[in-house]
């Protein structure tokens, strides 16, 4: 698994979300705001998170988007499916979007390594919710940072301090 932009301005958005008020609908022109994050690509994740109701929006004055669920209720689990589908590493070991191997049956790694890293995985998002994301918002933790860090899918190993030029 490799978080994407995508995944950091759905946290930080329903980190901000998960601060207001219960019942508080919040216009995504504040959102934007109060996250950075371009309201162009925020109306998206938005978007998708609402096509998996963990947000709800409301149409017209007075309206905007609210979470669909307490904080507590909505783990990173359903946030990272919502936002890039299968949280496994493979197709053939998914939960949700299975594709068979011809192989599977034989294949010792399916079952010693790839399950246990997406079983792990599963457990882990599970166990953190959108409210451990609203603690950082409250506290002016931006993720922006985390936007830096992003690993790309070529990323080799960092270079020792012998190695750098």
């Amino acid at each position: 698994m490799r978080l994407s932009a995508t995944d950091i301005y759905a946290f930080q958005a329903l980190g901000y979300l998960a601060t207001r008020p219960a019942g508080r609908w919040s216009a995504s022109e504040t959102i934007s705001q109060a996250t950075g994050v371009a309201r162009p690509y925020l109306l998206r994740v938005l978007g998708m998170l609402g096509n998996r109701g963990i947000v709800h929006s409301k149409k017209g004055s007075g309206g905007g988007y609210a979470l669909a669920r307490p904080a507590q209720d909505i783990s990173l689990r359903d946030v990272m499916r919502a936002v890039d589908g299968p949280v496994a590493p493979l197709a053939c070991v998914s939960l949700n979007w299975r594709v068979s191997c011809p192989d599977e049956d034989r294949c010792h790694v399916r079952g010693s390594v790839w399950e246990k890293v997406r079983d792990r995985l599963l457990e882990v998002l599970a166990d953190v919710t959108v409210e451990d994301l609203a603690v950082d918002a409250r506290q002016g933790v931006s993720y922006d940072e985390c936007l830096g860090h992003l690993l790309s899918p070529r990323a080799g190993p960092p270079l020792t301090p012998a190695e750098a030029p």
